[in-house]
Parts: structure tokens; sequence; C-alpha cells
């Protein structure tokens, strides 16, 4: 159990922020290690070698930073990686697949669970392998779409054009008999109000980030009272393998509130 201590978080890019979010909320005592891949985003068309490797070098990174706990924000690499981080480091390291499905699996009413990913996410079936896993029978339907991610990483979240690239990736979806949709990728909650105006009332968003805080807190101390155990931005470190500037500008943008100055590492 842990007091004060940071939380690595790392994605490609800019999505890990909705995780962030909802640490900033549940854990407000914690101190963020933020690593977004933004040289090498996306992530949805890379092999999975390749997201193990990318994994394992932002993990080692992080755990330099004297981290003891990583959250593996992205769900391409929890897909293909996080059992191999689980077997090599010893500090506790979380995805977001699994608290995600958890949720779902909680919400669904017919079995029914639609799940909107990355390619890479998407070919790797970890989604409908935890769920029966968890519930034998229920029945995963999933949709690839690779263009949510750029329009996350550019700070297109609305507008028509926008709203049209959304309707187009989700058509497949609108004559399946899903009742619960997983955001099965940490830069779609910036665009669920576009996917619920496209998916319909009926369909209950999952957003994976909620359960991830959750899970992530379980490993500190005590129970936080009032805002005077609150981190103050000073507080966290960002870091990124890309631009700083364009991170720091859409970070705000899509968090609406200032980040730490973002900082490039090779």
């Amino acid at each position: 159990m842990l007091d004060n201590k940071y939380i690595g978080v790392f994605d490609s890019g800019l999505g890990g922020l909705s995780v962030v979010e909802k640490i900033f909320i549940k854990i407000p005592q914690a101190k963020i290690i933020y690593f977004g891949d933004t040289a090498r985003v996306p992530y949805g068309s890379k092999t999975a070698e390749e997201l193990i490797n990318f994994a394992d070098e932002i993990t080692h990174f992080l755990l330099n930073k004297d981290c003891e706990v990583i959250v593996d924000a992205c769900n391409s690499t929890s897909a293909v990686a996080l059992g191999f981080l689980q077997q090599k480091y010893s500090k506790p390291i979380i995805g977001v697949i699994e608290p995600g499905v958890r949720a779902a699996l909680d919400i669904t009413k017919n079995g029914c669970i639609g799940v909107i990913a990355t390619e890479a996410t998407v070919k790797s079936g970890a989604h409908k392998k935890v769920a029966q896993e968890l519930e034998p029978g229920t029945t995963i339907i999933s949709q690839a779409c690779p263009d949510f991610v750029f329009l996350v990483e550019t700070g297109e979240v609305t507008g028509e054009r926008a709203l049209s690239i959304v309707k187009r990736t989700l058509e497949p979806l609108k004559n399946t008999n899903i009742d619960t949709l997983i955001l099965g990728c940490t830069h779609y909650p910036y665009l669920s109000e576009l996917v619920k105006e496209v998916i319909g009332e009926d369909v209950t968003l999952v957003n994976p980030a909620y359960e991830t805080a959750k899970e992530t807190a379980k490993y500190f101390l005590g129970k936080v009272q009032g805002e005077c155990l609150k981190m103050k931005e000073e507080d966290h470190e960002f870091y990124v393998s890309g631009s700083p500037d364009h991170f720091q500008r859409i970070g705000e943008i899509l968090m609406g509130e200032k980040l730490p100055v973002v900082k490039k590492v090779d």
C-alpha cells in the first residue's frame, strides 16, 4: 500500500489523459508521471512485437522515475503486452481492458456487448477473451475505428467532419443487438458525445477509465478527505516523444485545465 507516491501512466498519445482525469478525481493525493509516445502514434497499425517493445521501453522509463504503480492506459498495448510487463517487472502494472469488460458485464442486460477500438486491439481479440473468462456465453461485437485517434490527437472532437467520420465508422454496429458499448481506446471518451449521437440512447457507453482509476486506487492508503491533499499542477510530470507544444495545447483543450510544462524525451 502506498501514500503520496508517483503513478506512472502511459499511452500512445493524448488518449491516456482520459484515465488521468479519473485518477485526479479518485486519487487526488497521487502524483502522476505521464508519458505519451506521440512520435510513434498511432499504435493501432503496429505489430504485437512492436507494441510489446514500446510498452517495455516506456515502463522502464517510468520505473526509473520512481513510479510505484504503472497504468498502461493504452488498449493496444494492454491487449498484447500487459502479461509480459507483469511478468518482467515487480511493481503493480494495471491495464485498461479487464476493467472495461467488467464494467460492461455489470451493465449489459442481454449479454451482447460492442467494442470500438484500434485495429491492433480488435485483432488481438483481448476483450472477447476476457469476457469469455468472466462470463462465458457473452457476445462481443468489435469494430475497428482507425480514424478516431487522429481526430483526438488533432483536437477535432466536435463539428460536422468529425461527426461524419463517426457515423461512417459506426454504421456496421447499427444493425446489431448490442446494448452496451465499450470505448476500447482511451482516446475515444473525448468523442463520446458524437458516439452517443450516432449509436443512440438505448446503448450504454462504458468508459474503462473509471474502473481503471478504481483499480489503481486500491494501492493507496487511507481515504482522501477535502481538497487539502490534492496535488498541484506543478507536482505532476508530463513527457512526450514528439512535440511537447502540440501535446500541451491539445491536452489542455481536452482536459479543460492547465497541464504542467510538457517535456520531450528521446
